[in-house]
Formats: structure tokens, sequence, C-alpha cells
């Protein structure tokens, strides 16, 4: 009776371990989209059928761990994939061994990383097959690194601002020297991205974006909003449960004119119109106990329609408050928001907004700088849908082109952004609708 050759039994056995595993680990969807996932496991699905057809070869070479057949196997790239993906480092995966470019260059991870969006190449080769300058039969390092890049530097809504050229298996003197001269790289550590290969190397190669100027000189690039003072709402007395709120809006970094620089670029949050409600509904500063109070038909009568979604909003509130949420994303950041959503947020707070909510309103709005619309190339170039529309491509790309994270509550705009394969900074969270507080 055959057995299974002892090199391929191992090889099925790790293929079967990491399928399991991108399935049971890889579950969140601030970590990878769907689609990506699903990319993977097809991969790994086709490496295991290669490997399974293998074991049944009862050929001795099969048994043979240094044999072409198993040489051939992609199982170690696959494997070095999914270890970068596990780093709590790397968010935002929407594409996953898939090309970039009009299919013209081939990129092995689309991602986040420490929010600044980043392409991966990924290599698991021995490191006496990787060269510099490459052969008739195989492309070197620097051609491929030239290539990535310049297909980054033209790249739409997947561009990069970084790369980062993962040798998993180690990389000789020559290809490090020549990336660190002639690609300006730096090396940095792999171990927070799971290299487990004392020899592996990672290097990261800054993609050249048009520059951002940072410098809010002009009342014609910026209005700053102060409270009442450009505002008609009227002050009124404020209790107890806003206390939360002042808090929280304090604890937000000053913004003057002249305070974003290029050192500041990651200390920006960028506000759609849903985290504005959010922060300064009634829901979201007490009213929860009086809205529960009052007789259903009352409330049915005041919400009409939206009886069940404002219940539903409060039901949410009392188990997780949305403060108490985003006060750790805000903290010690400065706010910014677009045109659009300054004039968006206005109209619905004189239209439905109570006297609180207006007075918040004001607070809020005297903590954030107001800029142009000046969405990023990137998000414009995206085709316009009922799921991307036009308001939101303007609102989420100028907090694109400011390289600020959009704080929303429109997870259906960030879901469509995220099957298009875009990397985008957004932080979620749970709605909140105006009560006329």
């Amino acid at each position: 009776m055959s057995t299974t050759p002892p090199a391929t039994a191992i090889a099925v056995r790790k293929a079967t371990s990491l399928h399991q595993l991108i399935s049971e680990t890889l579950i969140s969807p601030s970590k990878i989209s769907e689609a990506s996932k699903l990319t993977l496991l097809r991969l790994v699905s086709a490496e295991l059928r290669f490997l399974s057809h293998l074991s049944t070869n009862s050929n001795h070479i099969c048994a043979n761990p240094n044999s072409s057949h198993l040489r051939s196997s992609n199982l170690g790239y696959l494997e070095s994939i999914f270890r970068i993906l596990q780093s709590s480092n790397v968010t935002k995966v929407s594409r996953v061994c898939k090309p970039v470019a009009a299919g013209s260059v081939h990129v092995d991870v689309v991602c986040t990383i420490d929010k600044t969006t980043a392409w991966i190449l990924v290599s698991d080769k021995n490191p006496k097959y990787v060269s510099w300058r490459g052969s008739r039969r195989s492309k070197g390092v620097g051609a491929r690194v030239e290539e990535v890049l310049t297909a980054a530097r033209h790249a739409n809504s997947l561009k990069p601002e970084i790369i980062l050229l993962f040798f998993c298996s180690g990389v000789g003197s020559d290809v490090r020297q020549h990336l660190i001269v002639e690609s300006s790289a730096v090396e940095i550590s792999g171990a927070e991205f799971g290299c487990q290969n004392p020899e592996s190397r990672v290097f990261k190669v800054k993609v050249a974006l048009p520059s951002t100027n940072l410098e809010l000189e002009s009342e014609s690039e910026c209005t700053f909003v102060r409270g009442t003072e450009m505002s008609p709402f009227a002050v009124v007395e404020l209790n107890s449960d806003d206390i939360l709120f002042c808090n929280v809006i304090s604890e937000m970094r000053s913004t003057s004119l002249h305070a974003a620089d290029e050192d500041g670029i990651g200390e920006l949050l960028n506000f759609d119109t849903t985290a504005l409600i959010a922060l300064v509904s009634g829901i979201s500063n007490g009213a929860t106990t009086r809205l529960l109070s009052t007789p259903e038909i009352e409330m049915r009568r005041r919400f009409k329609g939206n009886y069940e979604f404002i219940l539903a909003q409060v039901q949410s509130e009392l188990s997780n408050p949305i403060l108490l949420e985003l006060r750790a994303e805000i903290a010690g950041k400065k706010g910014i928001i677009c045109e659009t959503v300054h004039l968006e947020f206005m109209e619905l707070i004189s239209m439905c907004g109570g006297p609180k909510e207006k007075y918040r309103a004001n607070h809020m709005l005297s903590c954030l700088v107001i800029l142009p619309d000046c969405p990023s190339a990137r998000i414009l170039a995206l085709p316009t849908t009922r799921k991307i529309a036009k308001k939101n491509k303007i609102v989420f790309g100028t907090g694109d082109h400011w390289r600020a994270p959009t704080v929303t509550a429109n997870t259906g705009f960030v879901r469509a952004i995220s099957q298009t394969g875009m990397s985008l900074l957004t932080i979620e969270h749970r709605p909140r609708a105006l009560t006329g507080d």
C-alpha cells in the first residue's frame, strides 16, 4: 500500500492550515475587503490542489523537499502574504495579488499602513536567484521597482504614498545597496509585519506625490468659524448632560489659520456631516432618558416615519455612548471640514436642530477649520454612481487630499469605495439623528 511522500504531506498540511487560518482570522471588514479575502483563499485552494496532486504521485522525487516540483510551489509566498496581513499596522486591504494601473503592474497587497496608503511587493525567492539587473528570463529588482514606482505616480484611485518591498527569505548585499542608493529605499524592521525568518529584509520607498501646501494663510483659502460670532443661533444654558460633549471637543487640538503644517499632516481629522450631527445630537448628549419616557403616541407624532429609527439609536446610545467611542479618535487631533459639509450641516441644524443642538453646533464649529472643497484627483477619477455620489466624492476626497481620515457614519459609501479596490482612510461610527433637543 502506497504512502504519501513526507515532503508533500507536510506541504499539504501547511496549505490546509493556511486556508483555515485565512477563513477564521481575516474576518474584520476594516482589515480586509471580502473580495481580497476570497482572492487569497482561491489562490491557497489552487495551491492545495496542486500539492494534493503531487501527494498522489508515488515517484520518489516528490518526497524530496528540494525537488523541482515542490520548489515551484507558491505556498511560502502565500504564507508570507498572510503573515503580513496579520500585522496590526496593516488595515484597509483592498486588493491582494492583482494587477493595478490598467493591468500593467502586479502588486501583492494594496492597503493602508499606519494611516499611509501603500503597495506591498512580496518575494519568497532564494536570495541567490534575486538580482538587481535580472536576466533574459526574469526581470531584475531594479526594473521591477522602477516599473511599480512609475505606475504608482500615475495611478488615480489606487495611488500609494509608499511602496514596501518584502524579501522574506533575505536578499543579497548588492541588491540591498542598489535599493538604498538608486531607489532611495530605507530598510525597516520586518518584525512588526510577522517576518519570522531572521534573514528577511524589508525596504520602504516613498512615492513622490504632488506637494500639498498646508499653509492656510489667506481668507480665500480657509475660513475659521468662531462660535456665535458667525452664527444666528441663540446662546442657551447647557446642563450637566453637556459636560462630556464639552470635554470631548476641548480635547481636540486648537487650530489657527497658520497651525497646519507638514509636521501636523497626520494629526488632521476630516469630519463629514454625519459625524458632526452625531457629536451634537440630543441622543448623544443626555436626551435618551427623556425620549424613552415620552409616550409612544407623542414620539410617533414628533418623528413620524423615523420613530423606529430614532428608537433604535436611543437603544444603541444606552449600550454604547457615541461620544465615548469618538473621544479616543478625536483627542489630540486637529479637525477640518470642507465647505460642502459646512453648508449642509448648517442647513440641517437650522431646519431640524433644537436650541441645545444649535448651540453645540456653534461650539463644535469653533474648533474646526473650514476648508474649500478640494477633493483628491484619485477620488474624482472614480465614476459617479448612486453609491459613489458627487457630494460624497467631494467630502471624502477633501479628506484624502489632506491625508486625513474622514470620520463618518456613511458606511454605504465606505463599502462602495472598498469595492473599487481603493484604500481610503476612514473612521466609522454608528449614526445619530437630530432630535430637536
